[in-house]
């Protein structure tokens, strides 16, 4: 069994929890006692499944102390609870490297307050997206968790982009002696800025292929390269071993837990909340991974009430949550947030192994449910230990009235990953009256989709350039435009491969010499 920190939803909690290390097992049953770093090198475990930890420790600080710490301090002492195979001195060591003048402000994760919600701004580093708090230190932990488990084989970072997670780790891991990244994208389903992040990346160790497909395609050729067996032991052959920069990685989903626990610290420090009085938040959710980090926290000993999945038009989320039946059959729909155009979510595995009671032959009965047939249904039981989450989904018209309101109301300007947040939550307190303190998550600049900004706030914008846009929405927002727009304005592309889905295993091979 799982075990939890006490609470009333603590339905796997049995007995005394004592303090012991974290290890770490697969969704599926086929592996366990993995170590941290031993988790963090194999990205996913051999059948398929994605590693979870054994029990969840809890926090050995109080709320009170974690007010006192700043993002770098916080995150030893979040990260320390599950990373328990590394010494403080490499933890710390990674934390320094990774939250440093990468980031535009000191406080690596301001709170914003707006409109009677507070916006976590998870957008300040150097690819200005959420995903640059996880992938900043991946490499570091990475790199770490190779020399303590004596991987002589150059590490393969293989890994899908539904836009964002594949720019924040190329930056992460361009360079980055004994590694190699590549990174898949759809061609066509990504905002122009994104596809320019990524092209012109540098480095003699990073590959970026588009491919003629959505991002479900991508995501589902990269797991069906990973469990290719025959090509593992070529790779083994000719000295490499594959991982995965993506949030099934258990070292892109622990960094995510601390800026829930620093959001939250920051409310008690300011004198928003006391400490022990409960919030919400809402996250904008694709793949699943920045929600359930948010109730990792939630089980580590954060008062988290309820956690507000909002999702695009892609309601695949939403009608899991309202049904108790994920269903992927239905059609694609390309939005203006593109890094949420997702219909299978992989994350959710891990919290479907929790509701099921860490039952991993039910999960992995119900996971190729899903890969057969393309969904599945959970059952009463486990539906009713989903208490703690709460869906909405917000249409195309929504986001973009949303981002005008905000803006006219108090000159903030968000992006449209975070309005379909902003949207849900709305939608949500209207309807439940519940008036609980909540945390917005914000995943992205506005910078990076400057254009649906801009339609949503001045209107029909056809006769201008993206850069021209930028320029624009820097004036109107009194913001300036981040490093990360203005050293791609210029730069060369540098990755130009597209491929066809099915040829996605042949480009890694053409990439690695075999």
């Amino acid at each position: 069994m799982l075990f939890g920190c006490s609470g009333p939803n603590d339905w796997w909690l049995q007995g005394k929890v004592e303090t012991m290390n974290v290890q770490y097992r697969s969704s599926r049953g086929g592996q366990e006692g993995v170590s941290a770093s031993g988790a963090i090198i194999k990205g996913l475990a051999q059948d398929g499944g994605l590693f979870v930890p054994d029990h969840f420790p809890k926090l050995e600080i109080s709320l009170e102390e974690c007010a006192n710490l700043n993002y770098k301090e916080l995150a030893y002492e979040v990260m320390k609870l599950f990373l328990t195979d590394f010494t403080e001195e490499e933890l710390r060591g990674c934390i320094e490297r990774a939250y440093d003048e990468k980031f535009d402000t000191e406080e690596i994760a301001p709170l914003a307050e707006v409109d009677k919600a507070y916006y976590l701004e998870l957008f300040h580093g150097a690819t200005i997206a959420f995903k640059d708090m996880a992938l900043s230190i991946l490499p570091h932990l990475m790199t770490t968790a190779a020399k303590k488990n004596n991987v002589e084989q150059e590490i393969v970072i293989l890994t899908a982009t539904s836009g964002d997670t594949g720019k924040a780790a190329l930056a992460g891991f361009a360079g980055v002696e004994g590694t190699r990244i590549v990174v898949f994208y759809p061609k066509n389903g990504v905002s122009a800025i994104q596809e320019k992040q990524m092209v012109t990346q540098k480095g003699g160790n990073v590959k970026v292929i588009g491919i003629t497909g959505n991002f479900d395609d991508a995501q589902t050729g990269v797991k069906n390269i990973f469990g290719d067996k025959e090509m593992a032991e070529e790779l083994a052959k000719a000295g490499f071993v594959f991982s995965s920069a993506n949030s099934i990685n258990i070292g892109r989903l622990v960094p995510q837990v601390v800026y829930y626990v620093y959001a939250y610290a920051k409310l008690v420090k300011e004198g928003r909340i006391k400490a022990g009085d409960p919030i919400n938040v809402t996250v904008p959710t694709g793949n699943f991974g920045n929600i359930l980090a948010g109730y990792y926290a939630k089980q580590i000993g954060v008062p988290i009430a309820k956690l507000i999945c909002a999702s695009n038009e892609n309601k695949v989320l939403f009608d899991f949550f309202e049904t108790g039946c994920y269903d992927r059959n239905r059609d694609f729909i390309l939005t203006t947030s593109p890094s949420m155009d997702i219909l299978i979510s992989s994350n959710l595995e891990r919290l479907i192994y929790l509701i099921a009671g860490s039952d991993a032959d039910k999960n992995r009965e119900l996971m190729q449910s899903l890969s057969a047939s393309g969904k599945y249904t959970i059952t009463e039981d486990m539906k009713s230990r989903l208490a703690d989450f709460e869906g909405g989904f917000a249409s195309e018209a929504d986001v973009a009235e949303t981002i005008r309101r905000i803006y006219e109301k108090t000159g903030y300007v968000m992006d449209t990953h975070t309005a379909v947040a902003a949207t849900v939550y709305e939608n949500y307190r209207k309807a439940s009256a519940d008036e609980t303190p909540t945390v917005i998550v914000s995943t992205a600049s506005p910078f990076k989709f400057t254009r649906s900004v801009m339609e949503a706030i001045v209107g029909s914008i056809d006769d201008k350039s993206d850069f021209e846009l930028i320029d624009k929405l820097s004036e109107i927002a009194n913001v300036k435009v981040p490093n990360a727009i203005e050293e791609i304005r210029t730069a060369d592309v540098l990755h130009d491969t597209v491929c066809d889905k099915e040829d996605m295993k042949a480009q890694v091979k053409k990439f690695l010499g075999l």
